[in-house]
């Protein structure tokens, strides 16, 4: 798994976002399990993030999203106010979508403790999106008649 060296000196994972996947992702689980319980090393685990619908993943992948943390990437602002200014947009806004984000694991906040401001930082070096289109066995959605 590739990954950048944070601000820290650690090499962040790429997040692995998926649709619909609930069920290959339950089995490879409970395999990681076994595997755990009989001693393997599982150093190599990707983070994975599943969608229960596309419904779901536009709400990440939106363009005032991606726009969002690509700032945050570039610029790594030091407050939820300098984020706003990066890609002026209103404070509330970027206040709720950085929550949102927060919420699902893809950012997180230092500081922010009285008087302090929150700092956004990205959580993972990128997303890796595995979509699968209709017809496949975890697909999302409709098939074509």
């Amino acid at each position: 798994m590739v990954g950048r060296t944070g601000s820290g000196g650690y090499t962040k994972p790429t997040l692995k976002v998926t649709v619909g996947e609930r069920e290959r992702l339950d089995r490879r689980t409970r395999r990681r399990i076994e595997a755990a319980q009989e001693g393997e090393d599982l150093d190599d685990a990707q983070p994975t993030l599943n969608f229960g619908s596309y419904a779901e993943l536009s709400r990440l992948l939106g363009q005032k999203n991606l726009e969002l943390l690509d700032a945050i990437f570039e610029y790594e602002p030091e407050s939820i106010r300098e984020a706003d200014d990066l890609v002026n947009r209103d404070y509330k806004q970027v206040h709720r979508n950085l929550s949102e984000l927060e919420d699902i694991g893809v950012i997180e906040f230092e500081g922010g403790g009285p008087g302090r401001a929150k700092k956004p930082v990205l959580a993972y070096d990128g997303l890796e999106i595995d979509v699968p289109f209709a017809g496949s066995e975890d697909s999302v959605g409709t098939a074509a008649p």
